[in-house]
């Protein structure tokens, strides 16, 4: 198993890990939840995992459902048009009806408008497949 990513200091490995295994369980929900969009949890996963624990990157990797999709991404920084779409729909969906319906704070909307656009702005202009 090649890898020639630098890992993160000893001290900082436990929160990549909790940070990693924590993204991927919510990656593998969003592939049954429509309210989670799996994507980018998973490139979150596969990210602190290569900062922390080669062997379970290498895992990541490998897996055929999501492995390929985390390839596209670490390899070319491109996201599947499905993927693409499916992220930013329920994004959308999640911020807006926060927005909506939710009680708070106007500046707290306008923070939620601000990373509704500039997350879906990201995933838009990211090279596709």
């Amino acid at each position: 198993m090649e890898n020639n990513r630098p890992l993160v200091r000893p001290a900082l490995r436990p929160f990549f890990q909790i940070l990693g295994a924590a993204s991927f369980v919510f990656g593998v929900l969003g592939a049954f939840l429509p309210i989670l969009p799996t994507t980018p949890f998973l490139i979150l996963s596969a990210f602190c995992f290569s900062k922390s624990s080669p062997r379970v990157h290498q895992w990541l990797l490998n897996l055929p459902t999501f492995g390929p999709m985390i390839k596209d991404w670490e390899n070319n920084r491109v996201i599947r048009p499905k993927a693409k779409i499916w992220a930013i729909a329920m994004l959308s969906a999640l911020i807006w009806l926060s927005v909506l319906l939710a009680e708070i704070h106007i500046l707290l909307k306008g923070a939620l408008l601000a990373i509704w656009a500039s997350v879906s702005l990201f995933i838009a202009f990211q090279k596709s497949r």
